[in-house]
C-alpha cells in the first residue's frame, strides 16, 4: 500500500505527538505508508495545515494533534478548531482524524502522558485502517471502545 499521511501537530503541545505516531506505524508494520508532517502554533491553525496536507502534499489522510488547554477560552478555541477540521473534511472530501487531549483530562501529568500516548497510538492505527478500506473498522463498530482511556464496552 503506497500511501501518505499527513501530520499536523502544533507548538503548544506538552507532549511530542509526533513521535508517537512514528512509533505506531513502525509497530503496524505496513509497508509503503509516508509521513508528512506541517507543524503550526496552535489547536485553530491546524484546519488550514491539514487543508493544505491534503491538497498540496497530496495526503490521503491526516491526523490532527493537539492539546488544548484548560481554561475555559481553550475550551472554546478547540470547539473552533475542531469545526474548522470538520469543514476542511467536507471541502476536501478526505478524512482528518483529530487527536485532542485537553490538559485538564488528567490528574497528574503522569496520567496526562499515558492519555496522549495512548489515544494518539490508538488513533494513528484507525487512521491506517481506513487508509485500507471503508469497511476495515466496522468489526469495532458498538463496542463502546474509546482512545485514550478506558472503553465503555457495549450494551447487551
Amino acid at each position: 500500500m503506497s500511501k501518505k499521511i499527513g501530520i499536523a501537530d502544533t507548538m503548544f503541545a506538552r507532549v511530542n505527538m509526533f513521535e508517537i505516531v512514528q512509533k505506531a506505524l513502525d509497530d503496524s508494520m505496513e509497508p509503503g505508508i509516508k509521513l508528512e508532517r506541517y507543524t503550526v502554533p496552535g489547536v485553530k491553525d491546524l484546519p488550514v495545515a491539514c487543508k493544505k496536507l491534503l491538497e498540496e502534499h497530496n495526503c490521503d489522510i491526516c491526523i490532527a494533534l493537539g492539546m488544548p488547554g484548560d481554561k475555559p477560552i481553550d475550551k472554546v478555541c478547540a470547539h473552533e478548531a475542531s469545526q474548522g477540521l470538520i469543514q476542511t473534511q467536507l471541502l476536501t472530501n478526505k478524512h482528518i482524524i483529530e487527536v485532542f487531549v485537553h490538559l485538564d483530562e488528567g490528574k497528574s501529568e503522569k496520567e496526562l502522558y499515558e492519555i496522549v500516548k495512548n489515544r494518539t497510538y490508538d488513533h494513528t492505527m484507525n487512521t491506517i485502517a481506513l487508509l485500507k478500506g471503508k469497511n476495515e473498522l466496522s468489526k469495532k463498530a458498538g463496542k463502546g471502545i474509546r482512545q485514550g482511556k478506558e472503553s465503555m464496552g457495549a450494551i447487551k
